[in-house]
């Protein structure tokens, strides 16, 4: 019985970390411009959370259940912005599931190697997860005319809107975010997983 609880404990500990991110939805009104922040802090927090419980655990697949965790938590905070009056395409629910069954599958293949799973699997993590959300934003209705029919009451500095500069590969958000999530990825899940042993 103890030993399930543990794993209890450690997936929902894991999944507020992974929300405590940074913000763990898009919004719509700023979608664009935190396209990079939360594809850093999220692919590093995708992967460190998955891999610490799916080593706990032993077995593959519980990256993709855990994945499915935080996806579950998001729908309900989507319909809590919903229910405020605020339309459906206001938040766009992040693709976690595909990158988590990415390190699955890179765990199963390798027989279980942790090291594997840390250096291949958080590389993966790193590279698809940018991309599988920006096929998601792309897929919203009208971003421009919902930021502003329906504007955040708060913008962090961060999060303050610039000028796009369109056609510029070495400026674009996925480019950025998909880079800088591979690279942090591998180094800080390596450090989660060390500190589990």
């Amino acid at each position: 019985t103890t030993h399930y609880l543990f794993i209890v404990v450690v997936a929902v500990n894991s999944t507020l970390l992974t929300i405590n991110a940074g913000d763990y939805i898009f919004y719509t009104d700023w979608m664009w411009t935190s396209f990079v922040v939360f594809s850093v802090s999220q692919s590093t927090m995708l992967a460190v959370g998955a891999v610490y419980y799916m080593l706990f655990t032993g077995v593959p697949g519980t990256a993709t259940y855990y994945a499915t965790i935080m996806t579950i938590y998001t729908w309900v905070a989507k319909g809590a912005w919903f229910a405020l009056g605020y339309p459906y395409d206001f938040i766009v629910v992040p693709v976690w599931i595909p990158s988590a069954m990415l390190l699955d599958l890179t765990y199963w293949a390798t027989r279980r190697n942790k090291h594997a799973a840390i250096i291949i699997g958080g590389t993966l993590v790193g590279l698809s997860f940018p991309l599988f959300n920006m096929v998601n934003l792309l897929l919203v209705r009208d971003p421009l005319e919902v930021a502003f029919k329906y504007p955040r009451p708060t913008l962090p500095a961060y999060m303050t809107p610039i000028e796009p500069q369109v056609g510029k590969f070495y400026n674009s958000p996925v480019a950025l975010g998909s880079g800088a999530g591979a690279v942090l990825t591998v180094p800080i899940t390596a450090l989660g997983a060390k500190l589990n042993t």
